[in-house]
């Protein structure tokens, strides 16, 4: 990744998920650590507000993301719906082993496409 542009919402404090998000060639890139459920959701949601007119290339990094439930898959796939119907796309990439497993039991990884490091995600 060459010249970010920006970096915002630095880690909250006891929140659980922290995201830092760049944008470089015309992709925004979401560094997500800690945990995706219920309680962190908001922080996800926020993070992946997209225009619905807006053709927004996101890439998740889900390399430090040790847990997700149901609330991660519901606000991924809106994420994804809401960018695709604008033109654009959402790439996962580098979950680890259980938030993976996690996405191959709901099959998310049939909806979304998802990568197995970042670089393959940024350059698909």
């Amino acid at each position: 990744m060459t010249d970010a542009q920006f970096a915002e919402q630095a880690p909250r404090p006891g929140s659980g998920l922290s995201v830092t998000a760049a944008t470089t060639d015309g992709l925004r890139v979401l560094t997500l650590v800690g945990e995706i459920d219920h309680d962190t959701g908001k922080t996800l949601r926020h993070a992946l507000d997209l225009s619905p007119t807006d053709p927004s290339r996101i890439v998740a990094d889900l390399r430090q993301v040790t847990f997700m439930d149901s609330s991660g898959i519901n606000i991924f796939l809106t994420a994804h719906h809401t960018a695709t119907a604008a033109g654009g796309w959402l790439r996962l990439a580098a979950p680890t082993p259980a938030v993976l497993r996690t996405l191959q039991i709901v099959g998310i990884d049939e909806i979304i496409d998802c990568h197995p490091t970042l670089q393959d995600a940024l350059s698909s």
